[in-house]
């Protein structure tokens, strides 16, 4: 049975990655909404500038903003306690905070993966862990995890964030499955978007087994996918959390990767790599 849509007027939304991108505009959408939030970034500046917009915009929003470097475990597992005890009425939680790390598996020492897994999986995980059962409490609630094309297939130079944006994919549609069977209040939405405009691309580690000259290449290559306008992207997001979508793919790259891995699962790098190569040295 479909769950009445979400109702975000009066709630209270946990955006991660909000000082931001995406994360910036979903935090504005949903206060636009009627939302209270509790927003989350390392980036002071950042944070501080939303929360002051937030405040000029929708005066009648209440913020609360964290300042955290959620890769750092004990300073974030601090602030989700904070949350957990200071705000019981939260409904909504997207998982919208991500990094990523250029380099093959070979090239990628175990610390930036293990950096990248932190930020990108383990952090939406205790998160979820932390409140969902208030959500639950509360009668109403949607979780949101943002993965990405790269959670549809996994592109070569790609393998520590394919790793994160996959295990969050799987994690989201197993969690789903597990509420939706024993009939709970809450739902999950996983969402996969292609090339967002943002600055991921400029703020991605470079592994230390990267030729720097390759590592600019590949950069300024990836740049050029980002092109779908990151507000728009946020519209897409809080409408698929408000219809309780299951799965939201975002940009024409995303939808088309998407249907080429399920015709064919085991050539379709092949095939897209080569377009995608063509594609860029056009532009």
């Amino acid at each position: 049975m479909k769950r009445p849509d979400l109702v975000v007027a009066g709630g209270t939304a946990v955006v991660t990655g909000a000082a931001g991108g995406m994360g910036e505009h979903i935090a504005k959408g949903l206060a636009r909404r009627g939302a209270d939030l509790v927003i989350l970034d390392r980036d002071a500046d950042g944070l501080a500038r939303v929360a002051a917009d937030l405040g000029r915009e929708t005066p009648g929003a209440r913020v609360a903003t964290h300042v955290v470097d959620l890769a750092d475990r004990a300073a974030a597992d601090a602030v989700i306690a904070r949350i957990r005890d200071a705000h019981p009425g939260v409904t909504m939680l997207f998982n919208n905070a991500g990094v990523a790390v250029g380099g093959r598996f070979t090239q990628v020492d175990a610390t930036d993966f293990d950096w990248l897994l932190e930020i990108n999986l383990l952090v939406p995980i205790r998160l979820t862990r932390a409140l969902l059962p208030m959500m639950l409490e509360n009668g109403e609630g949607q979780v949101i995890n943002t993965s990405s094309l790269f959670g549809l297939v996994g592109p070569p130079g790609q393998s520590a964030y394919s790793t994160s944006k996959f295990g969050l994919r799987g994690f989201s549609e197993s969690l789903r499955s597990e509420l939706e069977e024993e009939g709970q209040p809450v739902g999950v939405t996983v969402v996969h978007p292609g090339g967002i405009r943002t600055n991921i691309a400029v703020n991605a580690r470079v592994a230390g087994g990267v030729d720097p000259a390759e590592a600019e290449r590949n950069r300024k290559a990836f740049a050029k996918m980002l092109s779908h306008p990151a507000d728009k992207a946020a519209e897409e997001i809080i409408e698929a959390a408000i219809a309780r979508r299951p799965r939201l793919l975002i940009g024409n790259d995303a939808k088309a990767l998407d249907k080429l891995a399920r015709i064919t699962p085991s050539r379709y790098w092949s095939l897209m790599g080569r377009a995608m190569a063509l594609a860029a040295r056009k532009k």
